[in-house]
Formats: C-alpha cells, structure tokens, sequence
C-alpha cells in the first residue's frame, strides 16, 4: 500500500470524468503537500465568483472529512491484504476518494461488471437468444426423418429450472414442437451441435478445487440447467425410485438406494461410474419428503440432447440412432426453436445471484457479435471487452485483464479506476435503467439483502458483490445526502474478508449520508 499521506492527492488536484465516461486527472486548483497543511489555503483557491469563501471552506471541509473518515475505515480492523478502491461523484464529475486506485487487484464477481456492459453494449435489453432442433432430411407421410435431428445450441445460459421453473424442461418444449411438425419417428442420430463457441468447457485459472461444485459447471453453447443435473430420490411403496431432473437418456443410472420403513431422514451419496454413468447408493426413509442431489454435467451437449431424446420419448416420438457430437449442416431445415428471455431479464439473474455459468456463455456470446470466424471464446471475448474499454469506456490497454467472464478466474485482473470509469459511462449509457436494474440494492434484495440495513445506504446503494477466499469486493452506486450520485468500487485482496467486508458495508453507510451542503 501507499502511505497514508499520499491519499490526500484527490484533495490537491480535482478529477473529472471526460466524455468516455473515464477518470482522468485534471490540473490541481490547490497544493496539499501534506495531510496537515491541505485545509487552510484550499477554500481560497477553490472560491468562484459569487460563491462566499465560508461556503466553499465548508464544502473543502466536509470532503476532507470524508477522505479522512474512508481512510480510517480502511485501515482499522482489516487484518494485512491491499485494498483498492475509489469514489467519484458523478453529478459534479470529480473524485472523492482514491487508494491505489490504479493498481490491478483480483475482482472477483464485480467482474461480471464488465460482462454487463459488454452484452448490453453489443446486444441491446430486448435481445433473445436462440437455441434451435434442425433436420438433415425429409420427413415421410408416416412421420418419420429419414435423417438426423440436430440440437443446435446457440449459447442460451436461460435454458434452465432457475428460469422456466419445475414444471417443464426447456428440451419438453422443443419435443412438443418436433411432434407438432409431424415427426414421429427419426430414423438417424440425435446430434448435438455446441460448435458456436470454441470447445474448452473449462476456463483458465479455475481452481482444481471448484470444478465439483455447480458454481464452476463447465461452459458450453449447448447448455442445460446450467450444466447441473438433480437425482431425486424418493421413497415408494415397496423400495426407492431415483430419477434425473430433467430426465436425459445420457446417463444410465444404478439405484442402489435402500427403503428404511419409519424413518424420515435420509443418506444418500452420487458416485460417477467408470462407464459415465451415475452410481446411487445409500437409504430413505419411507416417511421422508423427495430427497434431491446436484450434480455437475462433464458432457454438457451430450447432456442437453438426451433430455430432449427423454422428452421426445415421453411424447411417443422414437430416435433409433445414437447420441454423438456434431455440427449442423449450412443446408438443414428447422424444425423447432426456443428464445430466450429478454437479456435485460437474464443479465438481472445473473448481478442479483451472482450466476457464473450466465456470465460464462453471456461473454462468449457477445464476442461472435465481433469474431472473424463468429465462434464465442475467451480470447475472442477478451478483444471484444479491450475494443469496447478503449472505444467507449476509455479504459487504458491492461487496466482489466481476463481470462474469463465472471471473475472465478485466478488470473483476472482489474484496477478500481477501471471498473469506476466503466460504471460512469454505464450510468449514461443508452442501457443505463438495465444496468442499474440488475443490481442488488442494499438491505433489500438478494445477495445485499442482510447487509447494511438500518443504515442510511438501506434501499439506495445498489452494487454488484464479489467474494471468494481472497476476495472481497464492492462496486455500484450510491445518492449521498446532498442528492449526488456516486459511482464506487472497493476491492480488497487478503485473508481478512470477512472484515473487508464490514468495513464496505461501514463505507456503503457514510457514503449514503455524505454531504456538501
């Protein structure tokens, strides 16, 4: 870290926010040469006509203090990390606050941030994406493809429970339209087609330790329920049934669950056979309500495709072929398609949940807007975010460094200056209502729904959280007392986040009732 003195650089030279919506530093209208000798001789220099030199001391004052109040929260509590972080007024257009603002720290989810305004940038709100069943050839007056379906996936992160609930498969849509079209029978494969984006389902610098856990499922353009299947064991008359949710013929299951008359608790363990398939093994109760176990898809595509061979099979529709990777042909005719919901909607799940797998295929699809070859990648997505950066943001080339989209990634990097300079544009942009919708708002929803209630930043800061075991982070906006709007981002890179943490919130609450007036 810098010393503290050095923070009193805001107070000797003003910032603004050019057009670009960046942060960039402005001549000094006063010296501060030292903590102790900034207050004096600034309200003079700062004095305008018609406005009393009282005035502008008072204001110089009360920013002062504030600098001074950050400050102190900063570096009271938080056992040893670095902290980055900066706040700029983004009504007046100057910079409150700043600690080694410039320095690239570990971003964690904030980073989905950037993925944000790169989608809303290149998409619009009102965007859909598609995922469409196509056909090789012709269809028979009995109802049978003489040909193979082709499940083509176009990168939709919404085809999932999270989205469309309980009820009903996504794959239980398309089968309903397949059959509407006549199709009884397909006489070839079933093939799933994810060549939209690049086949690396694992990004690099996700830990070894993540890749269990449904919150670092593998990315894939065919994706379904995020790449996250549920066995649901449930107690019957006589013995247990497992099932799959959704259903999919892409694995074979072995239910070696026993029934315990009596009991309503239950033990039970997934094991991955050393055919693919999935190994049951344990006891319910027969008293017990359905039990439900997640487990991480490592075949996404072939996993999509047999839900809907499952869901063409519960609606009488056959596929005599195999299950097996391909890519549609330029020639074939569609059958059925599915849009999803408006973007404004997913991008609005994914900042509130802070959803990993949205973010993964989200940035990816906005890179084959851009692409020479029209495939999603992070390489394509990480020339798609530093073109827009540096294009519209006026982010300096290296200020944010990603080797994925939704910040998981041990080797993305951002500056707190970065990530405020993309708030400032976002809060002008054509997309600005979408990009501050998505947000969780502090006391109130999702992941800031227990955090700084009862303070004056309840029902105003809004902010996109970030959080791993080295990580905390906050960045979003904030109306302060006097009714400015402020744009902040906090990171913090250490092993104390959990005081981090406190001392965001701390900072969240003095920020809400700041004032010049």
């Amino acid at each position: 870290m810098k010393p503290a003195a050095a923070l009193t650089l805001i107070l000797a030279g003003a910032t603004v926010i050019g057009a670009t919506g960046a942060v960039a530093d402005r001549p000094a209208l006063a010296t501060a040469p030292d903590a102790a000798a900034a207050v004096t001789p600034a309200p003079r220099a700062w004095a305008r006509p018609g406005v009393p030199a009282r005035v502008t001391a008072d204001r110089w004052a009360r920013v002062r203090a504030l600098d001074l109040d950050l400050n102190s929260i900063l570096s009271t509590r938080v056992r040893g990390g670095h902290w980055g972080a900066i706040v700029v007024s983004l009504t007046r257009g100057d910079t409150l606050f700043t600690r080694d603002a410039d320095d690239l720290m570990q971003p964690a989810s904030t980073l989905k941030l950037f993925t944000t305004g790169l989608a809303l940038d290149r998409f619009g709100p009102t965007y859909q994406i598609g995922t469409d069943v196509l056909r090789d050839a012709p269809v028979d007056a009995n109802g049978t493809l003489h040909g193979n379906l082709y499940l083509r996936g176009g990168g939709d992160p919404s085809l999932s429970t999270r989205f469309l609930g309980w009820a009903q498969s996504p794959m239980d849509r398309l089968a309903q339209e397949i059959a509407a079209a006549g199709i009884k029978r397909v006489a070839g494969d079933l093939v799933a087609d994810a060549s939209a984006f690049t086949d690396k389902p694992i990004p690099d610098g996700w830990k070894r330790r993540y890749l269990s856990a449904a919150y670092a499922a593998p990315v894939s353009a065919l994706s379904l329920n995020e790449n996250v299947v549920w066995v649901a064991v449930t107690p019957g008359a006589r013995r247990a049934d497992v099932g799959l949710e959704p259903a999919s013929t892409a694995f074979t299951v072995s239910n070696q669950v026993t029934l315990r008359p009596g009991r309503t608790g239950a033990s039970v363990a997934v094991y991955r056979s050393s055919e693919g398939g999935l190994d049951v093994r344990g006891w319910i109760g027969a008293k017990s309500p359905t039990r439900r176990y997640s487990v991480v898809v490592d075949d996404p595509p072939r996993f999509a495709a047999g839900a809907l061979r499952a869901s063409l099979a519960a609606l009488g529709v056959t596929v005599t072929g195999d299950l097996r990777d391909g890519t549609t042909p330029a020639a074939a005719t569609r059958v059925a398609s599915m849009e999803s919901p408006p973007l404004v909607d997913i991008i609005s799940q994914m900042n509130r949940e802070s959803i990993n797998h949205v973010a993964e295929l989200l940035f990816r699809d906005a890179a084959r807007a851009t692409a020479p070859d029209h495939i999603g990648s992070v390489e394509a997505g990480r020339a798609a975010l530093d073109q827009f950066l540096s294009a519209k943001v006026g982010v300096p080339a290296g200020d944010v460094r990603v080797s994925d989209g939704s910040g998981l990634s041990v080797q993305d990097s951002v500056t707190p200056r970065a990530m405020v300079s993309l708030l400032a544009y976002a809060h002008s942009a054509p997309w600005s209502s979408a990009f501050h919708a998505s947000l969780p708002v502090a006391g109130e929803s999702e992941l800031l729904r227990k955090r700084m209630r009862y303070t004056p930043a309840q029902g105003n800061l809004h902010a996109k959280t970030g959080t791993t075991n080295t990580v905390a982070s906050l960045a979003g906006y904030v109306t302060a007392e006097d009714g400015e709007i402020l744009a902040f981002a906090l990171i913090y890179n250490g092993g104390d986040r959990w005081n981090a943490r406190t001392a965001m919130d701390r900072t969240g609450a003095l920020l809400a009732s700041f004032s010049r007036e």
